[in-house]
């Protein structure tokens, strides 16, 4: 038995006219109507990191969430960015990438003037924390923002080792993503738990990457965190989802001599110019994989290729990453690292730490020189 919740209106004419017509029938004593309504209690597992209450509007997930807490009140002061909203630099920076907010120019402008998708990010960045109840979870943005969302939020909370966190949401399509430890229903009544009848699995993400004109460049510029200027002489890729275009990458050959890994190595050398993933589609991977498959076809094609990046999820993840070796440079202050005078000397900021890597592939085949003999010998055949 759960809890009986009840309201009471004063009736009007207007009100008992619509009771009439649709023959509703309410619990009334003279020109009172009141209307009752029971809550289940539920009996979740007492260990869990996500929970999740979906149904449809009106089915009564908000008044069951209450029993998990009460959902954080957020103010947010338009004279600050965004990010000046976390305390300290770190702080900001794992919570507002932990949603997959990782457009860095987005981070500094006001809560009020960004997009419905990248607002929510935002206000889910300062709420997640032990024992957080968040309803309307992705009620106001599109299915795509939802589904990268939930996947980008559900990775940090048991990173973290964050617990009893509770969602509501009318939204079934994000379940999959979120990968509750246990869902209940509110159009079934039912309370499924993670492993007992079906384990929740997020669904693949396949990408198809096309080449494509530096044009394409402008629908990207406005996310990448450096500036909006790319070199005419780039080579350029677009990556799509299904038919949505959620992605663009660039590289370039890289100018001067840099020595080969050994005796007689002459491959040319392109290093990475840009690459971006749209604010909708941030926080599942799609950045990271990209770049690697830009990497993996210049490598196959008998090239080495190189990349710089300050943004710390791109280059904490090369550092980790079986695909990628450090350089010399990594780390470094970009202003000692006594590069040549390319194009992107001067555009970069002078004080910054740069993650340096090159990319060697699933089978370190950039850096075998038996490989690269056998590859040399079947061109030449």
């Amino acid at each position: 038995m759960g809890e009986i919740l009840t309201s009471s209106v004063q009736a009007t004419d207007i009100d008992r006219e619509i009771y009439k017509l649709f023959d509703l029938f309410h619990d009334h004593e003279g020109d009172t109507y009141t209307t009752t309504f029971e809550v289940p209690t539920l009996e979740v597992p007492q260990d869990y990191n996500i929970g999740l209450i979906v149904g449809s509007s009106g089915s009564g997930k908000s008044s069951i969430l209450k029993q998990f807490g009460e959902e954080e009140k957020l103010m947010w002061n338009d004279d600050y960015s965004i990010s000046a909203h976390f305390g300290w630099v770190d702080n900001a920076i794992d919570r507002l990438s932990a949603v997959g907010l990782n457009s860095v120019p987005t981070w500094a402008k006001p809560r009020s003037v960004v997009s419905n998708g990248e607002g929510f990010r935002a206000d889910l960045a300062r709420k997640l924390t032990y024992g957080a109840v968040i309803d309307e979870f992705t009620s106001v943005v599109n299915r795509n923002v939802a589904k990268s969302c939930s996947a980008s939020v559900a990775k940090y909370i048991r990173k973290q080792g964050l617990t009893h966190i509770v969602f509501a949401s009318c939204h079934e399509d994000i379940i999959d993503w979120l990968e509750p430890d246990w869902v209940y229903n509110t159009d079934t009544n039912q309370l499924v738990s993670r492993g007992c009848q079906r384990r929740w699995v997020r669904p693949s993400i396949k990408l198809s990457i096309y080449k494509c004109h530096r044009s394409k460049w402008e629908m990207f510029k406005k996310h990448h965190y450096l500036n909006h200027k790319i070199p005419s002489a780039v080579r350029c890729w677009i990556a799509k989802w299904g038919d949505e275009t959620v992605g663009f990458s660039s590289s370039i050959c890289l100018p001067g001599r840099i020595p080969g890994l050994y005796e007689g190595d002459t491959r040319g050398k392109w290093r990475e110019c840009r690459t971006v993933c749209l604010p909708d589609f941030q926080g599942v991977g799609i950045g990271t994989k990209l770049s690697d498959a830009i990497a993996d076809i210049h490598i196959e094609g008998g090239l080495r290729y190189f990349s710089k990046t300050s943004h710390i999820r791109m280059g904490e993840y090369r550092q980790k990453s079986p695909l990628w070796r450090a350089t010399a440079t990594n780390l470094k202050d970009r202003s000692k690292s006594g590069q040549g005078r390319g194009w992107h000397h001067y555009t970069l900021e002078k004080k910054r730490i740069c993650y340096s890597h090159e990319y060697i592939g699933a089978d370190r085949k950039s850096y075998d020189p038996k490989w690269l003999e056998v590859y040399n010998a079947s061109k030449n055949d």
